[in-house]
């Protein structure tokens, strides 16, 4: 980020920057912002996160009552024209992400992904400048197609908290594990009993790297998320997918947070998609 400009100077491959981030509102305002994102973990009683991806949807998620608006990278990269994981240039996701912070007036917590290939203190500076009182990053190394070291993440994850302490910006950092991703994509019903002992190294590596919450993305089987929840201690965060518990089941688990990830988007745009074949009967 330079701090000139506020221009996110890190982006895809070979792509030059030319969309600056608008500043969106700082301390002590995002302070309180931040602050109230991270009283709203509370296991038993979880922070329901349904996904938006622009400043409409946003507003949506603010009008239906909920205190709090997340945003899902694959939506928000979507509606720019590029595909998740990281294809999108980081300045385009963080001016959207702007965009929903000065949209609404409740904290906005933005999918990260894997942080752009950012240096901790530019990342933490870029997710200042928009406003986020919270973001996920994920311990997926898109540019090599596979999970980061988890010793390695953990040490980054501590480095983006340093810096985000160095800045005096208490930031909700939700550590995302993606280690039944991979897996769910090749087939969404198949066991999840291999996978749950790394989720498990690897959110508690980065629990004690100073991560808020943890986020193993698409667990769903009840007997992996009792043992996730019993091994792992501090705030966790499921995805609510179609055959996972209910939220009232996975608040009984002690669940702190629950989100949607894209499934609002995809069910959107298939919505869409019908209500356009409709007008061709």
């Amino acid at each position: 980020m330079d701090p000139a400009t506020n221009r996110v100077t890190r982006l895809a491959p070979d792509v030059e920057s030319t969309v600056c981030v608008m500043p969106a509102p700082e301390t002590p305002h995002l302070r309180e912002r931040c602050e109230r994102l991270r009283s709203l973990h509370r296991p038993g009683a979880p922070l329901v996160l349904p996904n938006a991806w622009d400043v409409p949807t946003a507003r949506a998620v603010v009008a239906a009552g909920f205190p709090v608006v997340a945003t899902t990278s694959w939506g928000v990269a979507a509606a720019l024209g590029h595909e998740d994981h990281e294809h999108a240039p980081a300045d385009e996701m963080f001016a959207a992400a702007a965009r929903i912070v000065r949209g609404v007036d409740v904290p906005v917590t933005v999918d990260a992904e894997a942080g752009y290939e950012m240096e901790p203190a530019e990342l933490v500076a870029t997710l200042r400048s928009v406003g986020a009182a919270g973001c996920n990053l994920e311990d997926t190394d898109h540019s090599a197609g596979s999970l980061r070291d988890p010793d390695e993440h953990a040490d980054w994850l501590r480095a983006v908290g340093d810096a985000a302490s160095a800045q005096d910006y208490p930031l909700v950092i939700n550590a995302r594990v993606d280690v039944f991703l991979g897996p769910f994509i090749a087939d969404a019903n198949a066991s999840q009993d291999a996978f749950v002992s790394d989720a498990i190294r690897r959110a508690n590596a980065y629990l004690e790297a100073g991560a808020d919450c943890v986020y193993p993305i698409v667990l769903w089987e009840a007997d992996g998320i009792r043992r996730f929840m019993s091994e792992v201690p501090g705030m966790v965060n499921i995805t609510c997918e179609p055959q996972a518990p209910s939220l009232t089941e996975l608040a009984a688990l002690g669940v702190a947070r629950v989100s949607w990830g894209p499934l609002l988007f995809w069910d959107a745009t298939a919505r869409f998609a019908e209500q356009l074949a409709s007008l061709q009967e």
